[in-house]
C-alpha cells in the first residue's frame, strides 16, 4: 500500500510538471502566432481604413473593380497554387489534410482584399485575418518542427488570433478557432493555446492603435414568456438568412465557374455586375464593408429588404472570385435583418438588430457558443439570455449548410437526419437526395 502510495504522488508530481511544460510551450508558441497575427491585423484594418476613405472620396474607382478582380485573379493563378482555397485550406489542414498552408497566402490575400474594398467589392475581413494567422501558425511550426498534433494546434491557434485581434473579441476568437473545424465537437486541448494567441493578437492589435467599433443595444427587454417567444421566431428567421447567404454564395461560386472557366474573366466580369447594380439600385450602402449601415441599424429604421441586397451584393462578389471575408457582411446582414424584425415583432431595433447581428452569424459558421461569447463582449451581459437564444435557435435551422464547406459534421444537428462519418457540408451536399440510411448508434437503439 505504501509504494501504491508514493507511485501515485510520484506519478502526480510528472504529470503537473508535465502540465507546467505544456503551459510554457504554447506560452512561447501561441504568443509568437499573436504577435504576428496582431500586428498582420492592425496593418490590414489601417489598409481597410485608407481603401475605404479613398473610395468614398473617390467614387470613380468603382470603375476600376474589374481590372482590380482580375489582376488578383491573375496573381492567385500565377502564384497562389493551393492558397486559392482560403480558409478552407485552414480547416482541412487541421483536420486531417496532406497539404500546408504556404506562407504566400498571406500577402496573397492582404493584397487580395485591399483590392475588393479599395474598388468597392462587398466582403468582409475576417477570412484574411484567419488565413493570415494560419499562414504564419505554419511558417512557425515548419520553423519550429513540431510535430503533427501541435501542428494543428498551432493552426487553431492561427484561426483564433487572427479572428480575436480582427474584431476585438479575444474570448470568442479563442472557442471560434476550436469551435469551427467540426459540428458539435471541439477539441480542448487547444483551449489554453487558442486563448494564449487570441489574446496577444488582440493586445498587439491594439497596442498598434487600432480601435474597434462598439454598437450600443438600449434597453434589454425583461425576461417573459411573450419576449422569449418572440425572439425564438427571430432567430429562426435569422437561421434561414443564413441558409440564403451560404446557399446562394456557393451556387453563385459554381455558376460563374461554370459559365467563366478563366478566373481572370470571371472575376471581370463580376466587377461589371456588380457596378450594374450600383446604378441599378442607386446607392452605394453595400459596397464594403457597409459598416455605416450596420451603424444606422443599432439607430434609426432601415430599408426592409437592406438584408437582401447586401446578400445580393455579397454573394456576386465572393463568387466572382473576389478576396475577402463573410462574416463582417453577415453583422449587417443580420443587423439590418433584426431591424425590419422589429416593428413585426414589436421589439426594440437596437436590441434585435444585435441579435440578428451574432444569430446570423451563428447559423452561417455553425459556431454558436462563440457568437454567444461575441456577443458579451460586443453588447455586455445584460442580454445575455437573449443572446444564448439567438446563437443556438439560428445554428439548428440553418441545418447541414454553410459558408466554410470544409467542416466537418461531428455530430448531426437531428438523429433522425443521419450523417456517413467523416461527412463535411461539401460532401453532404452531393449525397443523393433519398432518405438518409441509419448510422449504427440509430440501428442499435
Amino acid at each position: 500500500m505504501l509504494q501504491w502510495k508514493r507511485a501515485a504522488l510520484w506519478g502526480e508530481k510528472v504529470l503537473h510538471m508535465a502540465l507546467l511544460g505544456f503551459l510554457l510551450k504554447w506560452i512561447i508558441y501561441g504568443g509568437l502566432v499573436g504577435i504576428l497575427s496582431g500586428s498582420a491585423s492592425a496593418l490590414f484594418l489601417t489598409g481597410l481604413d485608407f481603401a475605404g476613405e479613398q473610395r468614398m472620396d473617390s467614387p470613380w474607382l468603382l470603375y476600376l473593380l474589374p481590372l482590380g478582380g482580375a489582376l488578383v485573379s491573375f496573381l492567385y493563378l500565377k502564384y497562389g497554387k493551393n492558397a486559392g482555397k482560403g480558409n478552407n485550406l485552414i480547416i482541412e489542414q487541421i483536420q486531417q489534410g496532406q497539404e500546408t498552408a504556404p506562407l504566400r497566402m498571406a500577402p496573397l490575400v492582404l493584397f487580395g482584399t485591399f483590392i475588393t474594398h479599395l474598388f468597392g467589392g462587398s466582403a468582409g475581413r475576417e477570412g484574411t485575418a484567419v488565413q493570415m494567422g494560419g499562414s504564419f501558425a505554419e511558417g512557425i511550426g515548419r520553423l519550429l518542427k513540431v510535430d503533427e498534433v501541435d501542428r494543428k494546434i498551432l493552426l487553431m491557434c492561427g484561426i483564433s488570433s487572427g479572428f480575436g485581434s480582427v474584431f476585438g473579441t479575444p474570448l470568442a476568437g479563442t472557442i471560434f478557432g476550436m469551435e469551427v473545424i467540426a459540428l458539435g465537437m471541439m477539441r480542448y486541448q487547444a483551449l489554453i493555446p487558442c486563448f494564449i494567441a487570441s489574446l496577444i493578437g488582440n493586445v498587439v492589435t491594439t497596442a498598434w492603435g487600432i480601435h474597434h467599433i462598439h454598437y450600443s443595444i438600449g434597453t434589454v427587454p425583461a425576461l417573459s414568456a411573450s419576449v422569449v417567444g418572440k425572439v425564438v421566431l427571430a432567430s429562426v428567421v435569422f437561421g434561414l438568412a443564413s441558409i440564403l447567404f451560404s446557399e446562394l454564395t456557393h451556387w453563385l461560386k459554381k455558376m460563374y465557374t461554370r459559365l467563366f472557366s478563366n478566373p481572370m474573366l470571371k472575376s471581370f466580369i463580376g466587377g461589371l455586375v456588380i457596378i450594374a447594380l450600383v446604378f441599378i439600385f442607386g446607392t452605394r450602402d453595400y459596397l464594403g464593408l457597409s459598416i455605416p449601415l450596420l451603424q444606422e441599424a443599432f439607430e434609426h429604421p432601415v430599408d426592409p429588404l437592406a438584408f437582401l441586397w447586401k446578400t445580393l451584393f455579397t454573394a456576386l462578389t465572393l463568387g466572382a472570385g473576389y478576396q475577402g471575408g463573410e462574416v463582417t457582411p453577415l453583422f449587417v446582414i443580420g443587423g439590418t435583418l433584426g431591424n425590419s424584425l422589429a416593428g413585426l415583432l414589436h421589439l426594440s431595433a437596437p436590441f434585435l438588430a444585435a441579435l440578428g447581428l451574432i444569430g446570423v452569424f451563428s447559423g452561417a459558421t455553425n459556431t454558436p457558443i462563440a457568437c454567444f461569447v461575441m456577443g458579451i463582449e460586443l453588447f455586455g451581459s445584460e442580454g445575455m439570455i437573449y443572446f444564448f437564444i439567438a446563437c443556438a435557435i439560428s445554428y439548428l435551422f440553418s441545418g447541414h449548410t454553410g459558408i466554410y464547406t470544409s467542416q466537418q459534421i461531428g455530430v448531426s444537428k437531428s438523429k433522425l437526419h443521419p450523417v456517413p462519418e467523416q461527412s463535411t457540408l461539401a460532401s453532404i451536399r452531393l449525397l443523393p437526395k433519398t432518405k438518409p440510411a441509419k448510422s449504427k448508434e440509430l440501428q442499435q437503439q
